[in-house]
């Protein structure tokens, strides 16, 4: 099965914008939040290999 990050960034999104207190937790909580979003994001982006199409070169007219 394979993972699906777009659904668990949307999540941890949601959960960090949840803790929207100024407590000491709260904000070690987003901080926490934050290394996951960001880590989840690079899997996110690194997992999807697009395919590259060549272009042909420009042929210069005189």
């Amino acid at each position: 099965m394979k993972s699906n990050f777009a659904a668990t960034r949307e999540l941890l999104e949601c959960a960090h914008y949840q803790l929207s207190g100024s407590d000491k937790t709260s904000q070690r909580i987003r901080e926490a939040l934050h290394l996951l979003i960001d880590a989840v994001t690079t899997a996110e982006h690194s997992e999807s290999k697009g395919n590259v199409l060549d272009f042909p070169q420009r042929v210069h007219h005189r």
